[in-house]
């Protein structure tokens, strides 16, 4: 089984013959050729040759996946309730409080994402003659920004988003809808900034504006060699990084929001289509291994070992490869043997759960095979139906850094279980690269032949032409390379989104402050601290002079603790002064199990890594509680 470092979130735990694929005839290059120039895409189209015989030999034909084609407006209309703003129309746009909040925090670029898709809703719900309240999107965005003039009624508002070259009138509208430049930091023209820097604590549309603006006369082109990755580094953050995992549900439903409107923004400013598609109707297996969804793999998973985030089968299919060394030659790449497979599945679907099926009789390439397939069955794409097309698309945006950028976002936007599941993938990748000394089996390789088990969704019925193949061929082993070799940037939550959401949570503390639940919440945290102060006798522990902190450990010898800030005291120094003074009895709460909280203020919850500056944190968050606690499986 594997085995989770909580705050990492680190999972860690003779053949057929391929017949060669016929070479493609040439033809014009595309940019995404152009990165591929000298690299051969053999190892792709043999791992397609593979997966139509695997088919072939399991005489099964998945379903097709029933896309339905949105009407006018609905695609926006489900956009803005995947982004939090469903109150913005429809029956409960009286009731939209919630929704102003979240447009108060929006960066320039992100506003005009919105206002494109609000003014397609309202011009469709009034061509349907909509029976309820239909409000002026200029309106919408007064209301959050009442202190601004708000723009004359009678005057014509251009729709934000439809022609690339009237960014300037944007950023004019989104100024008249109240949106604030403090909200839209611009880029310091005269500083120029490393290819090897991934800014986030600006905003990515943002920053894709400035460039764009500041470079009219030069258009950008993914001229940049696949060969050569640049070294993107995690940015050093003094109040800390924040990984996925880190905040509470409430906050993270905020980071998803944001998320999708900031990606929107990016795909809008770059001039690519974001479509998001929603299966209508697909039927399910509701028990078994293979061709059964994820959410209902770990219900059933859950039931047997409480706390599962990764289906059992996938785990022990993982575990079973690496009981193998993977330091074997071709590991991934040489298929099992088709008929072993095929009776395999059956074994196990007949005894995985009743803890009969042998797994000593599963050679190494047999496991690896039945571990893609696992992948290609899911009913959904792991990569999420609704989200598969935009992951493809990152391969048409201009840059290396703009690719990662919007691979960061669409990470974030996974179902939870996908993500989890993709994660434990890109884990192992990592780990089978790191031997290819002796199995050969590069970053390049692994990528080429992980990509159509990925990006192939066989009942979408996707069939390109002959150009358009290879397109694909080139840009989905590209993209996969960036999911393996940037995965720990890719699992980051930007600095500006969890800035927008402290903003937002801010704003919500203001106008709550006579909530019943917020009351509630506030006599609760009062009791808990009442508690605390209960169990330390010390009588100076009830006053916390000025540059002290009070972290509390309900769980260890030492509850409470008053802690003096220096500019150089981090989180990790932190933990290492409660861990100090414990005792055998709870020996068993180490470091790495336990973590140092920032709670309350400003955000619900966060977990800090080790190497957060305190006092820097603290000025950002002056109301938060610390606690030391274990992350919750």
């Amino acid at each position: 089984m594997m085995e989770k470092s909580d705050r990492s979130g680190q999972y860690t735990m003779n053949h057929e013959s391929s017949k060669k694929v016929a070479e493609k005839p040439p033809f014009d290059r595309s940019s995404s050729q152009d990165s591929l120039d000298d690299l051969s895409l053999e190892d792709y189209w043999t791992e397609l040759e593979n997966i139509k015989k695997s088919r072939e030999n399991r005489h099964e034909e998945q379903e097709e996946v029933v896309v339905k084609e949105p009407d006018e407006g609905e695609l926006e209309e489900e956009w803005l309730k995947e982004a939090g703003l469903s109150n913005l129309f429809g029956d409960c746009a009286g009731d939209s409080q919630e929704s102003m909040v979240l447009l108060s925090t929006l960066t320039r670029t992100q506003a005009a994402a919105v206002q494109k898709r609000v003014e397609t809703v309202s011009q469709t719900m009034r061509k349907k003659n909509k029976q309820y309240q239909i409000p002026d999107v200029r309106d919408i965005f007064a209301q959050q920004g009442e202190s601004t003039e708000k723009v004359p009624y009678g005057s014509e508002l251009e729709s934000v988003g439809t022609n690339e070259n009237k960014y300037k009138e944007k950023h004019d509208l989104a100024s008249n809808f109240g949106i604030s430049e403090k909200n839209s930091p611009c880029l310091p023209e005269d500083v120029p900034v490393s290819e090897t820097d991934i800014n986030l604590e600006i905003s990515f549309a943002e920053q894709a504006a400035n460039l764009k603006e500041t470079s009219k006369e030069k258009p950008l082109e993914n001229k940049e060699e696949y060969n050569s990755l640049p070294s993107f580094r995690l940015p050093k953050d003094k109040t800390g990084n924040t990984r996925i995992g880190d905040l509470a549900p409430q906050d993270m439903k905020k980071v998803c929001y944001l998320a999708l409107i900031e990606l929107t923004a990016l795909y809008d400013i770059l001039g690519i289509e974001l479509k998001q598609q929603k299966a209508v109707k697909m039927k399910t297996k509701d028990s078994g291994l293979f061709g059964v969804p994820l959410s209902v793999l770990l219900e059933q998973d859950q039931k047997r070992v409480p706390g599962t985030r990764i289906p059992l089968i996938f785990q022990k299919l993982i575990s079973r490869i690496e009981e193998g060394g993977l330091e074997t030659e071709g590991l991934l790449r040489i298929p099992g043997a088709a008929v072993r497979i095929k009776n395999l599945c059956q074994e196990l679907e007949a005894k995985f759960y009743e803890g009969t099926f042998n797994w000593e009789s599963v050679k190494q390439h047999d496991a690896a095979s039945l571990l893609k397939l696992f992948i290609r069955e899911l009913p959904q794409p792991l990569l999420s139906l609704e989200y598969l097309k935009a992951f493809q698309a990152v391969q048409n945006l201009p840059s290396k850094k703009h690719q990662l950028q919007a691979l960061n976002l669409l990470v974030i936007l996974l179902p939870e279980t996908n993500r989890d599941t993709l994660k434990a993938l890109l884990e192992f990748l990592q780990r089978v690269i790191d031997n290819r000394e002796k199995n050969k089996m590069t970053v390049r390789n692994v990528a080429m032949i992980m990509a159509p088990n990925l990006f192939m969704c066989p009942g979408l019925s996707i069939k390109p032409n002959e150009q358009g193949e290879f397109v694909m061929a080139a840009g989905t082993a590209n993209v996969m390379h960036f999911l393996i070799k940037y995965q720990k940037l890719l699992w980051t939550i930007p600095k500006f989104i969890v800035t927008q959401v402290r903003k937002h949570n801010s704003e919500n503390h203001k106008k709550d402050k006579k909530d019943k639940a917020m009351k509630k919440l506030l006599k609760k945290m009062a009791y808990d601290r009442e508690k605390y102060e209960k169990q330390d006798k010390n009588p100076s522990d009830a006053d916390v002079p000025q540059g002290v902190i009070r972290v509390q450990a309900p769980h260890l010898s030492k509850v409470s603790m008053a802690i003096q800030l220096t500019e150089e005291l981090k989180a990790s120094d932190v933990l290492a002064r409660f861990l100090s003074q414990e005792s055998g009895v709870v020996q068993t709460l180490k470091k790495g199990e336990v973590f140092l909280y920032e709670i309350g203020g400003n955000i619900g919850e966060r977990c800090l890594e080790d190497d957060t500056y305190m006092k820097d944190l603290y000025q950002l968050n002056p109301n938060a509680e610390w606690v030391i606690k274990s992350k919750p499986s």
